[in-house]
């Protein structure tokens, strides 16, 4: 699977498919999962965002026997331009059972430089499984409330603005605890008032022709819209936990070494 849309730069695209690559011979592993992160990938990029790549990959299955295990962290080196790293699977799985939102999000990002739709198919299925909607929840509750608390710029407008969309998005979906990753996507799959819709794409536009670290101020009925799905979603801290935990380990062992037992 392939998802690379026309705005992204042609040459930048083909230096993180080298890298990709590169990492994939010289530490001997698969990846079977490299999507965009970060701006680009949420919805809301300017023109100086730099490229988020994040990848999942495997190790072959006797390395994960050794008693020395090593990192579970692949990183290339980080410029102005590229952020380049991933994780390994065991690592992924574990987060995924612990509620981790952003493993998560890399599964659903709208930008793939390259996948397997299975890999990725199956692991959003053991994830709808395990994964406790409360968590879910929590993660995006504190990370609406931390950006908000900071200095406003208009990068960081979009940082809360996200996260209480996710917010909206699960309130809206009582059955499912993984939101999609980007804000257009969110907005879409549940209702937003238009006055909301129309300031957050004004919003978006701006962004678009400014740089990274451009100021701004929210819009009164976008922070009034924050505020409410802040406390709307603060009911997930009070939320206990609905899944048994032995349970969720044998289904985390049972999915990691199923795809250990892939070619």
């Amino acid at each position: 699977m392939r998802a690379i849309p026309p705005p992204m730069d042609a040459a930048i695209v083909a230096e993180i498919d080298r890298r990709l690559l590169e990492v994939s011979d010289r530490f001997g592993v698969r990846i079977p999962w490299a999507i965009e992160s970060g701006s680009r990938a949420w919805g809301f990029p300017s023109p100086d965002s730099d490229y988020d790549c994040r990848f999942l990959y495997r190790q072959p299955p006797d390395r994960y026997l050794s008693l020395w295990a090593g990192r579970d962290v692949i990183e290339t080196p980080l410029d102005a331009i590229f952020d380049v790293n991933g994780w390994d699977i065991a690592k992924a799985v574990r987060l995924v059972t612990k509620g981790n939102a952003t493993a998560l999000e890399w599964l659903r990002s709208p930008i793939v430089y390259s996948g397997s739709t299975a890999f990725r198919d199956e692991m959003l299925a053991f994830a709808e499984r395990v994964v406790e909607r409360s968590s879910i929840g929590r993660h995006y509750l504190h990370v609406a409330v931390q950006q908000r608390a900071g200095a406003q710029t208009l990068k960081r407008i979009f940082y809360v603005l996200r996260p209480a969309m996710a917010l909206r998005w699960l309130r809206a979906h009582p059955g499912a605890a993984v939101p999609p990753m980007d804000l257009p996507t969110m907005m879409a799959d549940c209702e937003v008032a238009p006055p909301v819709a129309r300031a957050i794409a004004e919003l978006m536009a701006v962004k678009a022709v400014t740089r990274e670290l451009g100021t701004g101020a929210i819009p009164p009925i976008l922070s009034r819209f924050i505020d409410d799905e802040i406390d709307a979603g603060s009911r997930f801290d009070a939320m206990p936990l609905e899944r048994d935990a032995a349970w969720v380990r044998r289904e985390a062992d049972a999915f990691f070494r199923g795809q250990l037992a892939r070619k």
